[in-house]
């Protein structure tokens, strides 16, 4: 497979070094020589120096030959011009994505994906930033929420409790902790920072961050019966009303919430009071601890803060903790700063960049990923994939499929049923499967299920 990538900023380097790993033919192109550098220096990749919106330069990089073109600079114009140009030299038969912020563009993002441009997704990691935001909400006491199946089955990172009552049981037994009625599968634990997608044999300790997936209708029992006690969020602080603040607010503009939007630019406070019902709009410097106990930030339930400014939303966070705010969430672009977060007392961390990333990765494997699950600092994937009739899986008992260590099959959807697999639970045809791999076992499971099955 060949892959350029347009764009050695930190979403370019990330997926190119990402893809190098696993043997992909990887090309990127910027004007940059410093960031090709490092780039060049760390993984190995083709690199070309230029715009990736000439056409002169695309040739050299072997466009024809492409399978997949990624635009992914900080510039919608030069992401939206490469894919125009790509898409003229190569034609249809290669996927184009592109990174797409601006909603004077993404407003029209069906003139975009057309003959003319021709782009297979429009990319915003703003939106998706905001959906990540709704799932954490949706349950407080988790660290991360992924959906699958169309939003059927969700894939659920929490921190247990030491008096939880399935502390120090092993997997093998759990449902007989929990009921057996409902339907769990432990995907991954994160225990002292290590990522392990475990056996029946493993066992949960204190500390753990417990990965598992379940039917999205047993979500709210299951957390009960793990002995999480889980307040619902009501009242909410968004700080920062630029594009995420903005779409974060408008998604919460109902009964349900209580919402308040702080932000310090008196013209944009009067175009977000225009614009929203029932969110209040206030303005001033989220800094200020008189304006924040004026707000009674002690009775928020979550307080997220989006700003543009990365220092300005972490300071904001600890700030808000220390009078007396229960969650606090917080927006980073620079990896660096991400496993910094959690040790400092911040609850949560929204990353833009990273949800570009988690989203491109979608479309770049010989299927096309559903998901990309970073936790703590390690990587699993989440693979979604349909067995056909006659495909050597189909009829197998999933403890007899020959998946390497360190990958596991979580469920199925099979027709409108989620199927919570055990052992013995036989693969049907046209089941939907989600898979759980390190990030090392990717290439192997991606050779495995080129050969038994279709991918989404």
């Amino acid at each position: 497979m060949r892959i350029i990538i347009i764009g050695a900023g930190e979403v370019g380097y990330h997926v190119a070094q990402r893809l190098a790993v696993e043997n992909k033919e990887v090309v990127v192109i910027d004007k940059s020589s410093e960031a090709l550098r490092k780039l060049a220096e760390a993984s190995d990749v083709q690199t070309i120096q230029g715009s990736g919106s000439s056409p002169e330069i695309l040739e050299q990089a072997g466009i024809s030959k492409a399978d997949i073109f990624l635009a992914v600079t900080d510039s919608d114009e030069i992401n939206l011009i490469a894919c125009f140009f790509a898409n003229m030299l190569a034609g249809p038969e290669v996927t184009k994505l592109a990174r797409v912020r601006s909603g004077m563009y993404t407003s029209y993002k069906h003139l975009l994906m057309d003959e003319g441009a021709g782009i297979t997704k429009i990319i915003n990691p703003d939106e998706e930033v905001v959906n990540s935001v709704l799932r954490l909400m949706s349950v407080p006491g988790a660290v991360e929420i992924n959906e699958f199946a169309e939003g059927k089955i969700r894939l659920i990172g929490i921190n247990l409790p030491d008096d939880s009552p399935v502390m120090g049981t092993k997997l093998l037994h759990l449902r007989e902790k929990i009921g057996d009625e409902l339907g769990i599968v432990i995907a991954a634990l994160v225990r002292d920072g290590e990522l392990i997608i475990p056996s029946g044999l493993d066992e949960i300790k204190p500390g753990d961050v417990v990965y598992f997936v379940c039917d999205i209708r047993d979500q709210e029992e299951i957390v009960k019966r793990l002995g999480i006690d889980v307040e619902p969020v009501r009242e909410v602080m968004i700080i920062g009303g630029g594009n995420i603040g903005y779409k974060l607010a408008k998604a919460l503009d109902n009964k349900y919430y209580h919402t308040r939007l702080l932000e310090n630019r008196q013209k944009r406070c009067e175009f977000l009071s225009e614009r929203l019902d029932r969110p209040i709009v206030l303005m001033g410097d989220s800094t200020d601890q008189e304006i924040l106990r004026e707000e009674n930030i002690q009775d928020m339930d979550m307080v997220i803060s989006v700003t543009g400014d990365e220092e300005t939303n972490i300071l904001t966070c600890l700030l808000a903790k220390s009078l007396g705010a229960k969650r606090t969430v917080t927006r980073v672009n620079n990896f660096g700063y991400m496993p910094l977060i959690e040790p400092i007392g911040i609850d949560y961390v929204v990353c833009p960049r990273q949800s570009a990333i988690n989203s491109l990765l979608h479309f770049i494997r010989r299927g096309k990923i559903i998901s990309s699950v970073n936790i703590r600092g390690e990587e699993a994937e989440a693979l979604e994939a349909v067995a056909h009739d006659g495909s050597p899986i189909v009829g197998k008992a999933v403890k007899d499929i020959n998946f390497p260590r360190g990958c596991l099959i979580l469920c199925f959807q099979r027709k409108d049923e989620v199927v919570i697999p055990r052992g013995d639970t036989v693969v049907e045809p046209e089941d939907r499967l989600i898979i759980i791999s390190t990030r090392q076992n990717i290439p192997k499971v991606e050779k495995v299920l080129t050969t038994t099955v279709e991918f989404f």
